[in-house]
């Protein structure tokens, strides 16, 4: 049996054989299973979505005790690498590779990866413009905006805490967004065409953490996207707080 990893076929024996522990290095051996899984996911040996093997699988392969393999899994988990599903196992957790020259949403390059994507809706509202909001969508001070709160999943595992305003001109009724909301602004005749973002490093505040399922602290990508319709007009606004376990950013440089 052949599986794929790093573009070429690589057999089960093979996977096994790079998890197996050096008997020269000092090294914990629990650490070095667990690095050795690490490189294994990072590397595409096993892809997003799917099961790991068992703590009592990998023990056998490996040559390890239980309790060796166990910790190595929860290191794996801890670093966010992997999903646990009660009564069904560990999964590799999906990575989104998200390019930086390109205006996707999130549904759409989820499911190009294929990935499932879905949302856990928080509010859906009509309010009016916070000062931030108001500046970047060149609005007057409390004009009135739809608000689009939710957390945004693949797989259902939560990957991002997204808050969007668009002028109630452009989003009159946010009750009917679903799941993409490019799409939804596609049917209405004025989706966007282009966008600004500034992407910084944050730390997961409480609410972040308890939203997304991390600790309190954990780095995140705090991403703010100003999109505009093919009127030059700002028509959205938002701030996605991404995490960072899940998150690539990739831009191509040429010179």
């Amino acid at each position: 049996m052949a599986r794929k990893g790093s573009g070429a076929a690589v057999t089960v024996d093979a996977i096994y054989a790079r998890l197996l522990p050096d008997a020269q290095d000092s090294t914990p051996l629990y650490l070095q299973l667990h690095r050795a899984l690490a490189a294994a996911i990072r590397d595409g040996v096993f892809q997003p979505s799917e099961a790991l093997p068992s703590e009592r699988v990998l023990a056998e392969r490996v040559g390890v005790s239980r309790v060796t393999a166990r910790k190595a899994v929860d290191a794996l988990a801890d670093d966010g690498l992997i999903v646990r599903r009660h009564g069904s196992g560990n999964y590799i957790s999906p990575r989104l590779e998200q390019p930086l020259l390109k205006l996707t949403g999130f549904t759409e390059e989820l499911r190009q990866r294929g990935f499932v994507p879905s949302s856990r809706w928080l509010r859906r509202i009509m309010g009016a413009a916070l000062p931030e909001e108001a500046l970047a969508l060149g609005l007057s001070p409390a004009t009135r905006v739809a608000r689009l709160e939710r957390v945004r999943l693949a797989d259902d595992v939560p990957m991002a805490y997204e808050v969007s305003a668009l002028p109630a001109e452009v989003l009159a009724r946010p009750q009917d967004v679903e799941d993409s909301l490019y799409r939804h602004l596609e049917g209405l005749g004025c989706a966007p065409v282009r966008a600004l973002q500034h992407i910084r490093a944050i730390n997961a505040s409480p609410r972040h953490a308890e939203l997304l399922d991390i600790p309190n602290g954990q780095a995140l990508l705090y991403i703010t996207r100003v999109a505009y319709g093919a009127d030059e007009r700002a028509i959205e606004y938002t701030q996605t707080f991404c995490r960072s376990d899940y998150y690539d950013l990739i831009a191509e440089l040429r010179r």
